[in-house]
C-alpha cells in the first residue's frame, strides 16, 4: 500500500466516522462561486481542518469544508473551496479531495472554476463549458507508483469530459436561456497571473480560458473512472488583452456578477444528471 493510498484511507475513515452520507454527484466550487452551496439542503458539514491530515484551503473566498446534502432529492457532496498546487501542497494532496469523494460514493464530478478569458470573443461574466483541457507546468497527479486500488497505470484521456454530460449542460442552458460559451481550459500553476507572452502561447495552443486548478483534478477523477463535466466562470480577460492590471478582487467581483446564471445552470444540470 502506497503512502498516497494510506493517507487517502485515513481521511476516508475519518469522514465515515462522522457521516454515512453517500453522494451521487461531487461538486467543486471555484473562487467566488461558493454561494452555490446555499442551494443545497444540508445534511452535514465537515470542515477540512477536522479531517486529520487533509489539506486545508488558504485562499480568500474558499470556505474550506465539505457540504453533504441534497439538491432536488439528488445526494451531493460539495467542496466549498478547493486546494491548489500553488499553496505549497504536493500534487497528490491537491487531488486527494477528488479521490476521497469518489470513495465516498460519488459517480459524477462537476468541476467549476474562475478563469481568465483567452479567447478574444469572451467577456467577463461569461460561462464556458469545458470541452477539453491542456496542462502547462502543473505536474501530473499520477506521477509515481500507480495506486492500483484507484485505477490503471496508463488511463486514456480521449474523452475526459463526458459527452452525455456536455449535452445535458447544453440542454439546460438552452432551456433556461443562459448564454454558454464552449472551449478548452488550460491550467498553469499560479499563484502569479499569466504574462501576456504566456497568454499568446496559450491562444496559439488553442486554449480559450486559463486558470490555476481543475485539470489535475480531472486527471485524478478520470483515473478512477468518474464521469466528469466542468464549467468556467470567465472572470476577466487575460493579461495583455486589456490595459487593466489583474487582481483576485476582480475575479471575485465577476464571479458575483455571473452567480445567478451559474447557480441556475449548475442546479438544473445536477437535477438532470441525478435522475
Amino acid at each position: 500500500m502506497t503512502q498516497v493510498y494510506e493517507k487517502l484511507m485515513r481521511c476516508y475513515e475519518c469522514v465515515r466516522n462522522r457521516t454515512d452520507f453517500v453522494p451521487k454527484v461531487a461538486i467543486v466550487l471555484g473562487s467566488g462561486l461558493g454561494d452555490f452551496a446555499e442551494r443545497i439542503q444540508v445534511e452535514y458539514e465537515l470542515p477540512y481542518s477536522d479531517i486529520g491530515t487533509f489539506p486545508v484551503s488558504t485562499v480568500p473566498g474558499h470556505a474550506g469544508k465539505f457540504i453533504f446534502g441534497n439538491i432536488d432529492g439528488i445526494p451531493v457532496v460539495c467542496m466549498k473551496g478547493r486546494v491548489h498546487y500553488y499553496e505549497g501542497y504536493s500534487i497528490s494532496d491537491v487531488v486527494l479531495p477528488i479521490r476521497l469523494m469518489k470513495l465516498l460514493g460519488a459517480e459524477i464530478l462537476f468541476l467549476t472554476n474562475a478563469a481568465g478569458g483567452v479567447n478574444s470573443s469572451f467577456h467577463a461574466g461569461d460561462l464556458m463549458m469545458l470541452r477539453d483541457h491542456i496542462s502547462v507546468f502543473a505536474p501530473n497527479p499520477l506521477i509515481g507508483p500507480n495506486v492500483e486500488e484507484l485505477g490503471t497505470r496508463f488511463p486514456d484521456m480521449s474523452n475526459v469530459y463526458d459527452e452525455e454530460l456536455q449535452n445535458i449542460i447544453l440542454q439546460a442552458a438552452k432551456e433556461h436561456h443562459i448564454y454558454l460559451q464552449q472551449g478548452v481550459y488550460a491550467q498553469l500553476t499560479g499563484p502569479s497571473f499569466e504574462s501576456p507572452a504566456e497568454i499568446r502561447m496559450l491562444r496559439t495552443l488553442g486554449c480559450d480560458a486559463v486558470g490555476m486548478s481543475t485539470v489535475v483534478e480531472a486527471i485524478a477523477a478520470n483515473h478512477m473512472g468518474m464521469k466528469i463535466c466542468g464549467i468556467s466562470c470567465i472572470c476577466n480577460l487575460a493579461a495583455g488583452m486589456t490595459a487593466r492590471p489583474l487582481s483576485h478582487e476582480e475575479v471575485q467581483q465577476a464571479a458575483d456578477m455571473a452567480a445567478p446564471n451559474f447557480k441556475k445552470l449548475v442546479t438544473e444540470v445536477v437535477k438532470k444528471i441525478g435522475k
